[in-house]
């Protein structure tokens, strides 16, 4: 387990919630007896800031949004970065959802994320979002977000996937999947990755019909998933830039 220093504060709101601020680690309820583990990042005790909600890459876990969160927390937003069952480990984080659901003999391919990722969009709906919650996704689960927004076009504000594309025909789903779903999309999109990833998804950001999407693509090779975002990466600027102007958009 990645050792962190947590500052907690409880505020109670007008409304009879009470709110977390700082940084801690929290279980939210699946469909099953498994319970997700989530970091939660909150920097703005307002229940109408906004909320983005953060999904890691294969075989990975929350880890992968250790530096990514806290920027957004200084752009304005809280956050959570979820642990789905089907991953492992990134810096230092173990994938704690992704454990116990092997533990408990329960299936963990990309799509069976898909219960968790929902979960956790009602989950902070429930009790730390009452703005606009925007959902942000990292190689599959940047598909799968595509997918849940455009199967459920009520549920999300907004959505940013960084390298999607159709990762699940291996699972038996058509080689369209996620171009069938993002057609629906109606909410503001945000699609980046890396120099060389673009026909894994240009079309499906030809499909999405938002009045408000944007596209990224680096001009050097850039890198797959949320990790192009990661300081250590000479292009990373450009990336943020793009993020930064999206989630202006989207406010």
């Amino acid at each position: 387990m990645h050792l962190r220093v947590f500052v907690i504060f409880v505020v109670i709101l007008s409304f009879g919630k009470s709110l977390i601020l700082g940084n801690t680690t929290i279980k939210i309820p699946s469909n099953d007896e498994i319970k997700i583990s989530a970091d939660i990042y909150i920097a703005h005790k307002n229940i109408e800031t906004p909320f983005i909600i953060l999904f890691h890459q294969a075989g990975w876990s929350r880890g992968e949004y250790l530096e990514i969160a806290p920027k957004l927390n200084n752009l304005g937003f809280n956050c959570m970065a979820v642990d789905l069952r089907s991953g492992n480990r990134v810096n230092k984080v173990l994938n704690e959802t992704a454990k116990k659901a092997k533990a408990a003999d329960k299936k963990t391919t990309y799509v069976h994320a898909i219960p968790d990722i929902i979960a956790s969009i009602n989950f902070v709906r429930k009790n730390y979002a009452k703005g606009k919650l925007i959902v942000w996704g990292s190689s599959y689960s940047a598909a799968l977000v595509l997918k849940i927004a455009g199967d459920n076009p009520t549920l999300v504000d907004g959505v940013m996937a960084f390298s999607p594309g159709e990762y699940f025909t291996g699972s038996g789903k058509p080689h369209n999947w996620i171009e069938k779903s993002a057609a629906n999309i109606t909410v503001p999109v945000l699609i980046a990755s890396a120099k060389d990833e673009i026909s894994m998804w240009e079309s499906i950001y030809a499909k999405i019909q938002s009045k408000y999407k944007m596209s990224f693509i680096p001009k050097k090779s850039g890198n797959h998933g949320s990790r192009a975002l990661w300081s250590k990466h000479k292009d990373s600027n450009a990336y943020w830039k793009t993020v930064k102007l999206f989630l202006k958009q989207c406010n």
